[in-house]
This record gives structure tokens, sequence and C-alpha cells, in this order.
């Protein structure tokens, strides 16, 4: 085995396929989960305290140190190796910078100064830049300012909030930081990139309006906790997925209704400690499931007001502490969706997953609401969507799920039209599906916006009425290939649209072949589409061009009503109606018949598929 590299150490030398199995396999070794809350209030007396915690186990905090300044309503973000709490109040505000070594024990030393004083701030950081933004001295401010935590010195001018905003929270993926909330009491959810400088953008709302929620995160899921929604505390757990923008979603509670409560994180497990009536307990969740929280243990000092961090935040990039042993955002992980059994032919809600990268066989991920064959699927880089189908009759559910999880699929929303066998596809932002067998046959496209729920709008019409239709993607351009109508032959229409935008569909060319129940899949220049009617054929596109496919290979078998997923390297072709739990694969950027990859836990006809890395997704 290669000498891994480490967080704290960097010694090694090793390849991205070692360091992916080092990740994915869950022994890449782990620079530690210490979480720090510091300061507070405890009346009559300001907290200079800080106290420690292992996130990954349970237990009661010890004493870690003491502040520069005893204070109250500060902030706190973190690199791998320090720990930083800025501003507050004292009660004057101040604008102090202290930081604590993580890996040690003692008092904090001092950083510098904040561009201005103030208190009731939020903070969001990744492993080199700490960023802090809002508060108030002594009104309201929108000010964001960020350091450069491997140094010491003053804070610099960010940029500016969306709105004026006090008692924000943060939360951060490697790449974002995010606002949620603030007094005045808000919904308002902001965005910037941590790397550049400007003003941030709006980026949704939260489920339920507050001020001094305790706030933490995972590299790819912010979470608030509690929080003054006017009149009284709140006990609400509420996320948002940071890549995408949209509304928070409601997913559990806490213990007790809180705020001015410290949050933090390993980006498995979310703790919040403290908060009103001068409490020390310590509560936890598991981020990827929410629920109600549980018993973590207790403060070493019980406080209000306080802050809290680690050294294993979402900010941190947690594929790399070892705490994502399953999954990475962006892995190659396909969801194939549904169906009907073979060779019974009676409907299924099953869901099973595989690692496009890899060979081997699927893996049991849950259940869709109801069983139902004839759907479509489509994702973004974080959540995958199962749109419509049949179950007893043509439906126009849409079900959802977040790729980093297990478990069963929820409701999303409806589609303007019920029916089955939609061609779908996406970008980053946006799924728009076409086509239809509604009873009789429909042309109506819809789109929704992937990282919300709610129902689907229409887009336009396709050039032709037909259903079966193969769809793919980049990430401005989506096309329909080929398609069916019971009353009428098969086609060979190619239709293309602009994905950003609404109309009806424009003609792109010709298919090879008249078939319909087709499956379409694609990298970020080239579409590909296989199998239908009862043939083997596939073939391909220049997506960002005009003109008729061309011959790509042949799948192993006949097989219609199959599923297809790709990253943008490789595509597989799961399931189909020659009764198979056959996948295979194929080399998106050459030609060439498709090869054995593995097999589906049953045989599977009428199903869907999508990944959380294919040809929409990139550039």
């Amino acid at each position: 085995m290669a000498n891994y590299p480490q967080l704290d150490d960097c010694v090694g030398v090793w390849t991205l396929k070692e360091v992916n199995d080092a990740v994915m396999g869950g022994y890449w070794r782990n620079h530690g989960t210490r979480g720090i809350f510091g300061g507070g209030y405890s009346a009559p007396a300001l907290i200079a305290a800080a106290d420690f915690v292992t996130i990954a186990t349970t237990g009661n905090a010890a004493a870690f140190g003491n502040l520069s300044v005893s204070r109250r309503h500060l902030t706190a973000f973190s690199s791998f190796n320090r720990n930083f709490f800025a501003g507050g109040a004292t009660p004057s505000m101040v604008n102090h910078i202290d930081y604590f070594t993580t890996s040690s024990q003692g008092n904090a030393s001092d950083f510098g100064d904040l561009t201005n004083a103030r208190k009731a701030i939020g903070a969001s950081s990744n492993s080199t830049r700490g960023v802090v933004f809002g508060g108030t001295n002594p009104s309201n401010v929108n000010i964001i300012d960020y350091i450069t935590m491997a140094s010491v010195g003053d804070a610099i001018d960010f940029g500016d909030l969306t709105t004026v905003a006090n008692g924000a929270t943060g939360a951060s993926s490697p790449v974002r930081g995010i606002r949620l909330g603030g007094q005045p009491v808000s919904a308002t959810i902001d965005f910037f990139e941590i790397a550049t400088t400007g003003n941030a953008i709006d980026f949704g709302d939260l489920a339920v309006s507050v001020a001094d929620a305790a706030s933490f995160d995972s590299s790819t899921r912010g979470v608030a906790v509690g929080g003054y929604p006017g009149g009284s505390n709140t006990n609400t757990i509420q996320y948002i997925t940071i890549a995408s923008q949209g509304n928070a979603v409601d997913y559990g509670d806490a213990t007790n209704a809180l705020d001015v409560t410290g949050g933090t994180s390993n980006s498995i497990r979310g703790l919040k400690g403290g908060g009103p009536g001068v409490s020390n307990v310590i509560d936890y969740i598991t981020i990827t499931n929410g629920g109600t929280a549980l018993d973590f243990g207790d403060l070493a000092t019980a406080r209000t007001e306080l802050e809290a961090t680690s050294n294993a935040h979402g900010g941190l990039n947690d594929g790399y502490q070892g705490t994502r042993p399953t999954y990475v955002q962006g892995s190659g992980r396909a969801i194939i969706v549904n169906g009907s059994e073979t060779p019974s032919g009676s409907n299924n809600n099953r869901i099973e997953f595989i690692n496009i990268n890899t060979t081997g066989n699927g893996t049991d991920f849950g259940n869709t609401t109801a069983a139902r064959r004839g759907i479509s699927a489509l994702a973004n880089s974080t959540r995958i969507t199962a749109q419509g189908g049949y179950e007893s009759s043509v439906s126009n559910v849409i079900d959802y799920q977040e790729f980093q999880s297990t478990g069963n699929f929820a409701d999303f929303g409806n589609m303007t039209v019920s029916g089955r066998y939609r061609g779908g596809l996406a970008n980053s932002t946006r799924g728009v599906t076409g086509g239809a067998d509604t009873g009789s046959v429909s042309n109506v496209m819809d789109y929704i916006t992937i990282a919300s729920v709610g129902n689907s709008t229409d887009f336009g019409d396709l050039s032709v009425t037909r259903f079966g239709v193969g769809a793919y993607s980049s990430s401005t351009r989506g096309v329909f290939h080929s398609g069916f109508d019971n009353s009428a032959p098969s086609f060979n229409t190619i239709d293309y649209i602009t994905i950003a935008s609404t109309g009806n569909a424009t003609d792109f060319g010709d298919a090879t072949v008249t078939v319909g129940y087709r499956a379409g899949l694609s990298s970020s220049t080239r579409g590909i589409v296989g199998g239908g009617g009862s043939g083997n054929v596939i073939e391909y596109v220049t997506i960002a061009s005009t003109g008729d496919a061309a011959d790509f290979g042949d799948l192993g078998a006949n097989r219609n009503a199959l599923a297809a997923a790709s990253t943008n390297i490789r595509g597989i072709f799961a399931g189909g109606s020659d009764d198979t739990d056959d996948i295979e694969f194929i080399t998106i950027a050459s030609t060439g018949n498709a090869a054995a990859f593995g097999d589906l836990t049953a045989g599977m006809k009428r199903n869907a598929g999508s990944c959380d890395s294919h040809g929409g997704l990139q550039g």
C-alpha cells in the first residue's frame, strides 16, 4: 500500500485512484474531530472559558483554555489547525480576533482585528480563509470581511450581504460560505464564493425565519438549529444543499426551543451546546438524517450567547477526514429507479445504486413513494428526481432523494400532465421532461428547479407528439431523441432545447433507426442513446451542433425500456425488456460495443436512471 499523505504532515506519494480508494474505504487518516465552545454569558458574568469535546464520541466537555477577553455574542470559524473566535461584546463592542491551536490546550493568542467592532455576527470558512459577516454596532450592518488563517493580521473588506443583519449564522463548504437568517427576523439565505471577494448573492429562504440560530455543516449540507423567529424561540432543524440554490427544508427538532447557542460539526455529526436559561446541554444529530436531536453530554461551563467551531467541519472538505466512507459528491454514483420486475411484469418501488467509475453489481438504496413503471429520472450533482410513471393509472408524482443519503424517496411535487415513458434531462439547476404516454400521447415538456421542491411548470412542446424518448444534455442544451406513438410508427426525430429558457423544441436531425423506448446519456459534448424497439443499436450526436446521429456500436442484446446513466467519461445501460438484470458500459468519447459491467439486484424493465456527474453538470 502507498504511504498515504496526511493532513498534518503532507508526506507520501499517491495516485488519484489510491486517494479515492482511501477516502471511499474510510481508511484515510483522521486528522481529528475536536470541537471547541468559547465565550458566552452566565449572569452576571461574561465568560472567557473555552471547552472542548471529541465530536465522534459522546461525553462531557473539558476545559481547553481562555479567550483574551471575556465576551458574548461573538462568532467562530476554523482551519484544520486553528480555531478562531472574533468580535462580540464586553459589554462594549470589540473587534478582537483570537485563535487557539487545535491540537494543544491553553489560552488563545491575538490574531488581529475585524474591520469593524461589532457583535452578533456570523462566519464561514474553508481550510485557508475565514469570512465574517453582519452584526450590529449599534445598528445592524451588512459588512463582510475576511482573514487568511495561516498568517496573523487584521481582517480585509470582502463585500456586502444582500441585507443588513445581526444574529445571522453561517455554514460552509470548501467553496461556498452561507449566511442563514438574522435580525430583523428574516428567512434570507445568502451565499458567496470564499476564495474570491465581492457581494453576497441571494440563495433562497429558510423554512422558518430565525435569528440567533445554531449552525453546522457537512461539505454538502448547511444546517440551522433553533433560533428566534419572534415571540418565542423555536426548536426547528432545517437544512440547505450548499452547492445549489433554493429554500431550506425542515427535517427535525432540537430537544428544546433555543437561540444564541453554539453549533459545530465533524461533517457527519452536528452538535449544539449551551443556550437560553444558561444551559450546559450538548445535543447532536446525524447531518444526513435529521430527526430529533440526541443527548451528547454537558459543557464544562453552563452559558448562553456562546459560539463553537471544529477542525473537521464541512468547509474543510470532509472527504479527506475519513468521514465519508460511502459517498463523495460527484464520485460517479448512479441511481437506478423503479420499473417492472422481470419476468413477472409487476410494478416495483426498488431503488439501487452503482459507481459508474468502477464495475460491479447494484446495491439496494431504498424505495420510491409508490411502485411505478415507465418513470423518467433526472439529477443535478446532489439530488435525483423521479417523474410520473404508471401505478394503477398514469401518475403525475415527482419523488426525490439526495445522492449522499440511502433510504426512501420523498415527495417533491407534481407534473403538469400525468404520464409515463417521458424523456428526462438536466443541467446543474433545472430538469426538463418531454413527451409522455398519458392514455393518449403528449408532446408537453415540463421543467423543475431541482434544488427546490414544488410542482413542475410548462416549458413548451416537442416538435412531434411521442413518448419513449431518449434524452440527454450538455450544461446548456437538452436533446430529445426518437420516440414512439401508439397510433403511428416510431419516429427518428431528434429535437433540442436551450435548458435555461422556455419554448418549443427545434429540429436537430434524425436518428439512424426509427424506434422508441430508448435510453439516453451524455458527456458535456456527446449525447448517446441505446436500445429501443427490438434492437441493440447505440448511436451518438455532438450536442453543440445539429445533424443526424451516427452509429456508435451495439448493446450485448436487443433490449428496450431500459435505464441509462453516465459520468462525463463513461455511460451505463441497465435492465430492459429482454428480462435482464445486465448492466453494460461504454466509454463515451470512443465508439464500439458495450461491455459487461455487472448485474442489478434483479431483472428490471421500464426503469430509469441518472448520475451525480453526468454531462449536463460539466462546464
